[in-house]
């Protein structure tokens, strides 16, 4: 099961607007997607969350669009920032990339972002959102969302 990024918002929006702030604290953040061979590709990517959505935009022929075309599972990590403190914690999204070839939503994004053309764009279905982080420096928490699913929060000390 997956859902836009409007339907996480509406069930968790604490939740969503924190992993929002994650993302929106630096720029760039790590994509990993999955090689012709099934091996994972870490790279770097800008996000944006405009109009109910989760957009990775990419520029033409790049290895991750590449690979999103043919297996559109996806894991983005927000970036930590300097040092250790990952104020808010550590926040990942996981699910699949839809690519955007034309239409209205895709002309919206170019109006708000004016990205360099041409370049490929994906909106997202997400499958899992997870943020971790220390709480009163004694437990290590994991907060995991699933569509469907209430936020399970796990504590380990």
């Amino acid at each position: 099961m997956t859902v836009d990024w409007a339907a996480f918002v509406a069930a968790e929006p604490e939740f969503a607007q924190i992993t929002e702030a994650r993302f929106g604290a630096f720029t760039h953040h790590v994509l990993a997607t999955l090689r012709k061979d099934g091996s994972p590709r870490t790279t770097g990517i800008e996000v944006r969350f405009l109009g109910g959505e989760l957009w990775l935009g990419m520029m033409p022929d790049s290895l991750k669009a590449l690979d999103l075309r043919r297996d559109p599972r996806f894991c983005l990590q927000a970036n930590p920032g300097e040092g250790t403190g990952m104020g808010g914690g550590d926040v990942r999204i996981a699910g699949r990339a839809v690519e955007v070839a034309d239409g209205e939503a895709r002309a919206a994004y170019v109006k708000e972002v004016e990205p360099p053309q041409p370049f490929h764009l994906f909106r997202t279905e997400l499958t899992e959102v997870v943020r971790t982080y220390v709480e009163d420096d004694t437990y290590l928490v994991a907060q995991v969302w699933q569509p469907g699913v209430p936020v399970r929060t796990l504590r380990r000390t």
